[in-house]
Protein backbone atom coordinates (compact mmCIF):
# COMPACT_ATOMS: atom_id res chain seq x y z
CA UNK A 1 0.00 0.00 0.00
CA UNK A 2 1.32 3.29 -0.75
CA UNK A 3 1.60 6.52 1.39
CA UNK A 4 -1.41 8.99 0.76
CA UNK A 5 0.03 11.93 -0.89
CA UNK A 6 0.35 14.85 1.06
CA UNK A 7 1.51 18.51 0.64
CA UNK A 8 4.75 18.31 2.73
CA UNK A 9 6.40 16.00 5.87
CA UNK A 10 8.65 13.42 5.04
CA UNK A 11 9.52 12.32 8.77
CA UNK A 12 7.19 11.44 11.55
CA UNK A 13 6.91 14.74 13.57
CA UNK A 14 6.37 16.51 10.23
CA UNK A 15 3.37 14.50 8.82
CA UNK A 16 2.12 14.94 12.25
CA UNK A 17 1.84 18.35 12.15
CA UNK A 18 0.62 18.46 8.22
CA UNK A 19 -2.05 15.93 8.88
CA UNK A 20 -3.04 17.16 11.98
CA UNK A 21 -2.31 20.78 12.88
CA UNK A 22 -1.35 22.75 9.95
CA UNK A 23 -4.26 24.37 7.85
CA UNK A 24 -6.83 23.50 11.24
CA UNK A 25 -8.41 26.75 12.69
CA UNK A 26 -7.16 27.99 15.83
CA UNK A 27 -9.25 29.73 17.95
CA UNK A 28 -7.57 29.19 21.53
CA UNK A 29 -5.23 32.48 22.37
CA UNK A 30 -2.97 30.91 23.67
CA UNK A 31 -2.14 28.02 20.76
CA UNK A 32 -2.08 31.21 18.20
CA UNK A 33 0.37 32.95 20.74
CA UNK A 34 2.65 29.93 20.54
CA UNK A 35 2.47 29.79 16.61
CA UNK A 36 3.24 33.67 16.57
CA UNK A 37 5.64 33.15 18.51
CA UNK A 38 7.18 29.84 17.07
CA UNK A 39 7.15 31.17 13.14
CA UNK A 40 9.15 34.22 14.49
CA UNK A 41 11.68 32.02 15.71
CA UNK A 42 11.52 30.05 12.64
CA UNK A 43 13.28 33.18 10.80
CA UNK A 44 15.97 32.11 8.49
CA UNK A 45 15.31 28.53 9.93
CA UNK A 46 13.84 25.61 8.37
CA UNK A 47 10.25 24.73 9.95
CA UNK A 48 11.61 21.18 11.28
CA UNK A 49 13.97 22.59 13.06
CA UNK A 50 11.48 24.52 15.19
CA UNK A 51 8.98 21.51 15.26
CA UNK A 52 12.06 19.64 16.55
CA UNK A 53 12.72 21.83 19.72
CA UNK A 54 8.76 22.61 20.21
CA UNK A 55 8.74 20.80 23.13
CA UNK A 56 11.63 22.66 24.88
CA UNK A 57 9.93 25.53 23.96
CA UNK A 58 6.77 24.71 25.55
CA UNK A 59 8.55 24.21 28.66
CA UNK A 60 11.30 27.12 28.43
CA UNK A 61 8.87 29.48 27.38
CA UNK A 62 6.10 28.59 30.59
CA UNK A 63 4.00 26.50 27.96
CA UNK A 64 3.45 29.89 26.26
CA UNK A 65 1.52 31.79 29.09
CA UNK A 66 1.84 35.37 27.29
CA UNK A 67 1.26 36.95 30.99
CA UNK A 68 4.09 35.11 32.27
CA UNK A 69 6.49 35.34 29.55
CA UNK A 70 5.87 39.35 29.55
CA UNK A 71 7.20 39.57 33.01
CA UNK A 72 10.92 37.93 31.67
CA UNK A 73 13.47 39.65 32.86
CA UNK A 74 17.24 39.86 32.28
CA UNK A 75 18.06 36.95 34.33
CA UNK A 76 15.27 34.66 32.47
CA UNK A 77 16.85 35.62 29.21
CA UNK A 78 20.33 35.05 30.12
CA UNK A 79 18.65 31.19 31.00
CA UNK A 80 17.12 30.75 27.71
CA UNK A 81 20.23 31.74 25.89
CA UNK A 82 21.54 29.08 27.70
CA UNK A 83 18.94 26.49 27.07
CA UNK A 84 20.31 23.86 24.13
CA UNK A 85 17.00 22.85 23.42
CA UNK A 86 15.68 26.15 22.03
CA UNK A 87 17.28 28.50 19.34
CA UNK A 88 19.62 30.76 21.58
CA UNK A 89 18.74 33.95 19.01
CA UNK A 90 18.95 37.09 21.52
CA UNK A 91 16.85 39.07 19.12
CA UNK A 92 14.18 36.20 18.82
CA UNK A 93 14.09 35.81 22.84
CA UNK A 94 13.60 39.54 23.48
CA UNK A 95 10.76 39.85 20.77
CA UNK A 96 9.18 37.20 22.13
CA UNK A 97 8.90 39.13 25.69
CA UNK A 98 7.96 42.17 23.65
CA UNK A 99 5.37 40.54 21.53
CA UNK A 100 4.07 38.65 24.93
CA UNK A 101 3.19 42.11 26.38
CA UNK A 102 1.20 43.68 22.91
CA UNK A 103 -0.32 39.98 22.85
CA UNK A 104 -2.22 40.55 26.22
CA UNK A 105 -3.01 44.89 25.10
CA UNK A 106 -4.39 43.02 21.90
CA UNK A 107 -6.97 40.86 24.18
CA UNK A 108 -6.97 43.42 27.07
CA UNK A 109 -8.86 46.08 23.76
CA UNK A 110 -10.68 43.26 21.49
CA UNK A 111 -11.68 40.19 24.42
CA UNK A 112 -9.15 37.85 22.66
CA UNK A 113 -6.26 37.68 20.38
CA UNK A 114 -8.79 35.29 18.05
CA UNK A 115 -11.27 38.17 17.43
CA UNK A 116 -8.47 40.52 16.70
CA UNK A 117 -6.82 38.38 14.09
CA UNK A 118 -9.38 36.72 12.36
CA UNK A 119 -11.48 39.42 12.02
CA UNK A 120 -8.66 39.67 9.04
CA UNK A 121 -10.28 37.38 7.05
CA UNK A 122 -14.05 37.72 8.59
CA UNK A 123 -13.52 34.99 10.88
CA UNK A 124 -13.17 31.95 8.03
CA UNK A 125 -10.44 30.87 6.40
CA UNK A 126 -8.89 31.51 3.01
CA UNK A 127 -9.08 28.23 1.06
CA UNK A 128 -6.26 28.21 -1.28
CA UNK A 129 -7.51 25.97 -4.49
CA UNK A 130 -3.15 24.71 -5.62
CA UNK A 131 -2.59 22.55 -7.78
CA UNK A 132 1.30 22.70 -6.99
CA UNK A 133 3.45 23.83 -4.18
CA UNK A 134 4.90 26.50 -6.52
CA UNK A 135 1.49 27.86 -6.84
CA UNK A 136 1.52 28.61 -3.11
CA UNK A 137 2.15 32.48 -1.88
CA UNK A 138 4.35 33.41 0.40
CA UNK A 139 2.48 37.07 1.21
CA UNK A 140 -0.52 38.08 0.17
CA UNK A 141 -2.32 41.41 0.74
CA UNK A 142 -3.48 40.45 3.80
CA UNK A 143 -0.52 39.15 5.65
CA UNK A 144 1.18 42.65 4.24
CA UNK A 145 -1.38 44.64 6.19
CA UNK A 146 -1.21 42.07 9.48
CA UNK A 147 2.12 42.62 9.34
CA UNK A 148 2.37 45.98 9.07
CA UNK A 149 -0.53 46.74 11.65
CA UNK A 150 1.40 44.68 13.71
CA UNK A 151 4.70 46.25 13.38
CA UNK A 152 2.91 49.37 14.10
CA UNK A 153 2.15 48.08 17.36
CA UNK A 154 5.54 47.44 17.63
CA UNK A 155 5.61 43.67 17.64
CA UNK A 156 8.94 42.15 16.25
CA UNK A 157 9.70 39.32 13.74
CA UNK A 158 6.35 39.78 12.45
CA UNK A 159 7.29 40.40 8.57
CA UNK A 160 4.87 39.61 5.72
CA UNK A 161 6.54 36.30 4.83
CA UNK A 162 5.72 35.28 8.81
CA UNK A 163 2.60 36.43 8.82
CA UNK A 164 1.71 34.09 5.73
CA UNK A 165 3.02 31.43 7.46
CA UNK A 166 1.17 32.25 10.38
CA UNK A 167 -1.56 32.20 8.87
CA UNK A 168 -1.25 28.43 7.09
CA UNK A 169 -0.43 27.36 10.78
CA UNK A 170 -3.30 28.19 12.27
CA UNK A 171 -5.78 28.08 9.47
CA UNK A 172 -6.86 31.43 8.28
CA UNK A 173 -5.53 30.25 5.38
CA UNK A 174 -5.83 26.35 4.30
CA UNK A 175 -3.51 26.18 1.57
CA UNK A 176 -3.63 22.27 1.74
CA UNK A 177 -3.36 20.86 -2.58
CA UNK A 178 -6.26 20.00 -3.74
CA UNK A 179 -4.19 16.12 -3.76
CA UNK A 180 -3.60 16.49 -0.47
CA UNK A 181 -4.61 13.64 1.52
CA UNK A 182 -6.16 15.69 3.99
CA UNK A 183 -8.10 18.83 1.94
CA UNK A 184 -11.33 17.81 1.69
CA UNK A 185 -11.24 17.19 5.81
CA UNK A 186 -9.76 20.14 6.47
CA UNK A 187 -12.10 22.14 3.87
CA UNK A 188 -15.45 20.64 5.76
CA UNK A 189 -13.62 21.22 9.11
CA UNK A 190 -13.46 24.93 7.47
CA UNK A 191 -17.42 24.93 7.19
CA UNK A 192 -17.72 23.96 11.25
Amino acid sequence: MSEPFRCFGDTPIYIDYHDHEWGRPVHDDRKLFEMLILEGAQAGLSWITVLKKRAAYREAFDGFDPAKIALYDSAKIESLLANAGIIRNRLKINAAIVNARLFLAIQERYGSFDKFIWGYVDHKPIVGHWKKLEDIPITTRVSDQISKDLKKMGFKFVGSTIIYSFMQAVGMVNDHLGSCCVYEEVLNADIG
